[in-house]
């Protein structure tokens, strides 16, 4: 499984997969029933953690860990080791509707393909989401100050924690180096509403943390790409990382140049047409042919459907676009996270068996390193008297969804060994959780005065947010 060129291949062996070896009716089941679990897993996750004042989809993530391989097995798939006799939805299919044993192997087989494909689907539209948010505009503006601080963030913990993992515990070249990759991202959904309640948006620290989160998603995107065709190859060419990485930054910075007059073609088609869908069904035709010709020349897909979101950010019917776009992204982006934290299996990090052990000291070396090497950042800022370097980087360090998604990625081609899966997820999950209560720490005095200006935004999957300005 992996996000490449095939997915888009995916309806005729998939379907000849279901009627040829499985029962069509009980592969729609199972999947259908695969689809109940994951939306109530991620409903009642998401709302449980936006109750304690944490992203959504850090609820969706747990949610899918307490629904998959590590908790009651409702969401196993083969790749990880299982099999159709460890699923409670194979176990149900077979109490309830009259699934045949003999057919149970193929049914399971074709449910995790299915879900595997709405699952790559799920993180394409997520990343045209973000591509949406993310305003060219914006990331022009953010200036010096902000760049420095995002470059310092992602090659600090990228080198520290490629080499420590190939140094201290023997961790082969391309998963030291997407593990490493995994360690760059930076969601600032959480840092903003921190900030927005201590009415310190505005302030230098404040515009410093968002210029530079706006930029880390860009690289991070760029990055990502490069890693994860790596990982397809399984060997390190320099050459070949040079090639990804002209490719996928001429790719972006080609697809904003050229967006300038397509974005004109796209509002008058979109006139032009008066069925319905007359604008999301051509924006998700251009988002998905830029899928398909990123991953032509060797890139992810999924750096062309964020192009593709940047692009279309420009147009006139943007707001309108992203109105649109939501109730999509809420169907399918779920499936992503759920799937990710259901494919992860906890229990290699459990200390009492002593193999364990290893994955669980990894863990603690990724932690550490994540916090430190976006602490770090701070550090980076020059030129600007009073500023509050720590606070700046302490901002930098949740990972949340952008985590996530190197997570998935790196989980779907295989590269990732499960300890170190494991740590990954331990990573993103606890400095989302702990940069809350240090950025409070580090701006013990809130401004009441500002705070009562400020409303924080947040779209449905956590990734971007705005600030609304009041009168």
């Amino acid at each position: 499984m992996q996000l490449s060129l095939t997915t888009f291949s995916f309806p005729l062996p998939l379907l000849a997969t279901a009627t040829e070896a499985a029962d069509s009716s009980m592969v729609l089941a199972a999947v259908l029933l695969s689809l109940v679990s994951i939306y109530l897993a991620s409903k009642v996750g998401g709302e449980l953690s936006n109750r304690i004042g944490l992203p959504p989809v850090l609820g969706e993530l747990v949610a899918g860990v307490v629904v998959g391989v590590s908790g009651l097995h409702l969401l196993v798939f083969p790749e990880g080791g299982a099999d159709s006799s460890s699923s409670l939805i194979m176990s149900f299919l077979q109490t309830t509707a009259g699934l045949n044993p003999d057919a149970v192997d193929a049914v399971f087989a074709a449910q995790s393909e299915v879900l595997t494909i709405l699952s790559e689907l799920g993180v394409i539209v997520l990343l045209f989401e973000i591509g949406l948010e993310s305003n060219i505009k914006d990331l022009m503006a953010v200036g010096i100050q902000a760049t420095v601080v995002a470059c310092v963030g992602v090659v600090l913990p990228f080198a520290a924690g490629t080499a420590g993992l190939m140094a201290l515990f023997g961790i082969s070249t391309v998963p030291a180096i997407f593990a490493g990759a995994a360690l760059t991202a930076t969601s600032i959904g959480i840092t903003s509403k921190v900030l927005s309640e201590l009415g310190r948006l505005n302030s230098k620290e404040g515009q410093i943390i968002l210029g530079a989160a706006v930029i880390d998603d860009v690289l991070g995107i760029i990055i990502l790409a490069v890693v994860a065709s790596l990982a397809k190859e399984g060997t390190v060419d320099l050459g070949k990382v040079v090639y990804l990485l002209i490719s996928a930054t001429s790719f972006l910075i080609g697809s904003i140049v050229l967006g300038k007059v397509f974005s004109k073609t796209f509002v008058a088609i979109a006139k032009k047409l008066k069925t319905r869908g007359e604008l999301v069904i051509p924006a998700f035709t251009f988002s998905y042919m830029m899928a398909y010709l990123a991953a032509v020349i060797q890139l992810e897909a999924i750096l062309g459907s964020f192009a593709a979101g940047l692009v279309l950010d420009e147009t006139d019917e943007r707001v309108q676009l992203q109105k649109q776009v939501t109730p999509i992204a809420d169907l399918l982006v779920p499936i992503f996270f759920v799937t990710v934290g259901a494919r992860t299996d906890l229990g290699v990090l459990n200390p009492a068996i002593p193999a364990n052990r290893e994955g669980l000291v990894m863990a603690i070396f990724l932690i550490t390193v994540a916090i430190i090497g976006k602490v770090a950042t701070g550090l980076s800022v020059f030129g600007i008297p009073q500023v509050n370097r720590l606070a700046i980087g302490v901002g930098m360090i949740p990972r949340g969804e952008v985590g996530l998604v190197f997570l998935g990625i790196g989980s779907s081609t295989g590269v990732l060994s499960k300890p170190l899966e494991a740590a990954i997820i331990m990573m993103v999950i606890l400095t989302t959780f702990l940069a809350p209560p240090l950025l409070r720490f580090v701006f013990p005095e809130p401004d009441e005065t500002a705070t009562d200006t400020e409303k924080l935004v947040f779209d449905g999957s956590g990734s971007n947010s705005l600030v609304e300005k009041r009168d």
